[in-house]
């Protein structure tokens, strides 16, 4: 399996109403400190991938895409959806972080 299959299979992990850091899963794929890496193949995914790109987020919990940007609208309201609640377009990573086992 390749490291793009890994980070794919951890991100298809990832529970309703629950959230992932980049380096949380960059670390649960055996490739920490690769962060970015898990940014850019969660950008270079087709437009209809059935994998919930929209629950990987940043440490800081915040969107990393473009506020305003139709791709920021789209996360957000996803993640809102799932019952993740947004204040001054940031959320509780304690509250909201997937705890994998």
């Amino acid at each position: 399996m390749n490291n793009q299959e890994k980070i794919w299979q951890i991100v298809y992990q990832i529970p309703k109403g629950k959230v992932a850091s980049y380096g949380q899963i960059a670390t649960l794929a055996d490739l920490p400190g690769y962060a970015r890496y898990v940014g850019y193949t969660m950008k270079s995914l087709p437009s209809d991938t059935k994998l919930p790109w929209y629950r990987v987020v940043n440490s800081q919990g915040k969107i990393s895409l473009p506020r305003g940007s139709v791709q920021y609208q789209t996360q957000k309201l996803e993640l809102e959806k799932e019952g993740i609640i947004f204040v001054n377009e940031k959320f509780s990573m304690p509250k909201f972080q997937w705890q994998s086992s």
